[in-house]
């Protein structure tokens, strides 16, 4: 894991003086102790664990990444999983459809077709984009991708379930929350709409969340 980005510190004051909510989170976790935004620099280990976690539990998910990481022996590359047929990823408790979105993956990383060392010269939405062009990737995925690996300051993933439900409980808004409040927020939080999100999953679970 890297450092905690440059932002964040300016992120927390923005906030606490855009937002009384946003406030008293973020003096809430604010213990030395306390996790926070990090990120490993590592676009393919992030992509396969995002792939893994899809439309599964917390823990669950975990527990097939930890099959998974076993049958890479540790070793979670392109080159590794090129090696692995679909039959020996399902055996991790893949999905085929999982296990081919990750053997494509590999695929274009090594045949150059997807090129990560062209994201960081692109917006936000257009990075969304050239990821959401692969295999088993859509928007969700794509932003969890900005926010952990590349940790952009502005991300605020509206499909995301578990920021639904933090903005519900929170801001005592219905859940669903009203659109039009999800979007209200969006522009409060501008340009640190990626720790505004933090913050919130904070609130709702134990551990923080890594990809």
């Amino acid at each position: 894991m890297t450092k905690t980005p440059i932002y964040w510190n300016t992120a927390k004051k923005y906030l606490s003086k855009k937002d009384k909510i946003m406030r008293k989170l973020i003096t809430q976790y604010n213990s030395p102790s306390e996790t926070i935004l990090t990120s490993r620099k590592d676009i393919f280990f992030s992509l396969c664990k995002s792939i893994i976690g899809q439309q599964i539990s917390v823990m669950a998910a975990n527990s097939v990444f930890l099959k998974f990481k076993k049958r890479c022996k540790n070793k979670i590359n392109a080159k590794t999983i090129s090696k692995l047929s679909i039959a020996q990823l399902k055996s991790c408790g893949l999905s085929r459809l999982k296990a081919k979105g990750i053997k494509s993956l590999a695929k274009q990383i090594l045949d150059k077709s997807f090129n990560p060392k062209l994201i960081p010269k692109m917006s936000d939405e257009d990075a969304i984009i050239y990821l959401s062009n692969l295999r088993q990737i859509g928007r969700w995925s794509a932003e969890m991708i900005l926010l952990f690996t590349y940790n952009r300051s502005n991300i605020w993933p509206i499909q995301d379930i578990g920021l639904l439900r933090a903005i519900s409980k929170n801001y005592k808004k219905k859940y669903f929350p009203p659109e039009s409040y999800v979007r209200l927020l969006n522009k409060r939080f501008t340009p640190y709409c990626s720790v505004a999100t933090w913050y919130l999953w904070r609130s709702i679970d134990p551990e923080p969340i890594q990809y």
